[in-house]
């Protein structure tokens, strides 16, 4: 992996690649290859709903812990439970994602084996995160994990399982964060440019926690500037600058995982001028095992909850997923009508929820895709 011209972070080939190992890439490639929750892992009586799929719990929670209820994302849900996992030793360590090193508006994979490693990688990453890296050498240690990762490397890694055994053997916890996208390079760097910020000499890049959302914090060239999360993001998501990738993602709400965490913002945006939210999450549990491990979590005090929601409440606070739930199959056919390589999705009820819009809706969504793609728009440059 590398960081190429157009800024992202890239595989580069390096030896001839053929027939089977092409064949296996378009398997496991969540740009190519999106699934839903594994059919072994879905309890007869869990619940189903079109959008937010199967679920067995939705609440809201926090972290038990102040320290990391402030310093996490929302209320530091992901960030608990992983250390719940190490403290109770559950798993033998935690793959998840931190602050790059080199280049901090990125990320980088972490493995966390105490808490104190956990909190390293506290905060949302909005870069580009190799997080499965070097996946063949972490399952090549034999030992029990939990992976925290955004819903497209989940689904990556359950797509893998198909051709590795030992991740359903070795994987125990499948956690995941609703994820509404992150931000392309070339933003970013137009960001601290526009601030004064170079970028060549970035030392620090927290773009949220310390409160929820918290300040978008920012060191270059010894020079510490704060921001307001609406300043980098922008009012409402009209204005947000996504990945192609992610405009047309059909799993923005983590559906393969045990877990999946969220922001509770009624309207999907904090306001800016309103301080004080120390931050709670709006939570699905999907799985037996992700509810036997969010209910152990807080009877030992991991974790706090205030109620148990429905999904039109999730909605309430999502309103971009549920859009772009039912805008993904017109946008997939787009694709097809461009002649670009479009998804192949299971269990994620896309077409079902395309049926319930009326059809000029779907029109509309579906020609603006070829639209974008003409113009160029899907294409990130080399």
């Amino acid at each position: 992996m590398r960081v190429v011209k157009n800024g992202y972070e890239r595989p580069v080939i390096q030896d001839r690649l053929d027939d089977a190992i092409v064949d296996k890439i378009y398997d496991v490639c969540p740009a190519v290859t999106v699934d839903g929750l594994p059919q072994h892992q879905r309890a007869s009586d869990s619940k189903l709903d079109n959008v937010w799929g199967v679920w067995r719990r939705m609440v809201m929670a926090y972290a038990g812990d102040d320290n990391v209820r402030y310093e996490g994302s929302t209320g530091g849900v992901l960030t608990a439970l992983a250390i719940y996992l190490l403290k109770s030793k559950r798993v033998d360590f935690i793959l998840h994602a931190k602050p790059a090193q080199q280049y901090p508006a990125f990320g980088e994979r972490h493995l966390s084996f105490t808490a104190d490693d956990v909190m390293q990688g506290v905060g949302s990453r909005y870069g580009p995160c190799a997080t499965l890296l070097d996946i063949d050498d972490i399952l090549a240690r034999g030992q029990t994990f939990a992976f925290i990762g955004k819903p497209c490397d989940i689904g990556a890694l359950r797509n893998y399982a198909r051709h590795d055994e030992r991740v359903n053997a070795q994987v125990k916890y499948w956690l995941t964060l609703v994820c509404g996208g992150y931000s392309p390079p070339a933003n970013t760097t137009k960001f601290l440019r526009d601030n004064d910020l170079p970028p060549e000499t970035l030392t620090a890049l927290r773009y949220r926690g310390q409160g929820c959302p918290g300040p978008t914090s920012i060191t270059s060239g010894g020079l510490t500037k704060d921001f307001n999360y609406i300043d980098f993001w922008g009012e409402d998501e009209t204005q947000w600058e996504l990945p192609f990738r992610c405009k047309i993602c059909p799993d923005g709400i983590g559906e393969s995982a045990d877990i999946a965490a969220a922001d509770s913002w009624l309207g999907g945006s904090p306001q800016r001028d309103v301080g004080g939210d120390i931050g709670t999450n709006a939570v699905i549990i999907r799985t037996e095992a992700g509810q036997e491990l969010f209910e152990a979590a807080i009877a030992d005090g991991a974790l706090a909850m205030d109620d148990d929601i429905m999904p039109d409440r999730f909605s309430m606070f999502q309103p971009h997923q549920v859009n772009k739930k039912y805008a993904a199959w017109a946008r997939h056919q787009g694709l097809k009508d461009a002649g670009r390589i479009s998804m192949v999705t299971e269990n994620l009820r896309i077409k079902e929820l395309a049926d319930e819009l009326p059809a000029s809706v779907s029109e509309y969504q579906r020609a603006g895709t070829v639209a974008r793609v003409t113009a160029g728009k899907s294409d990130e440059g080399t």
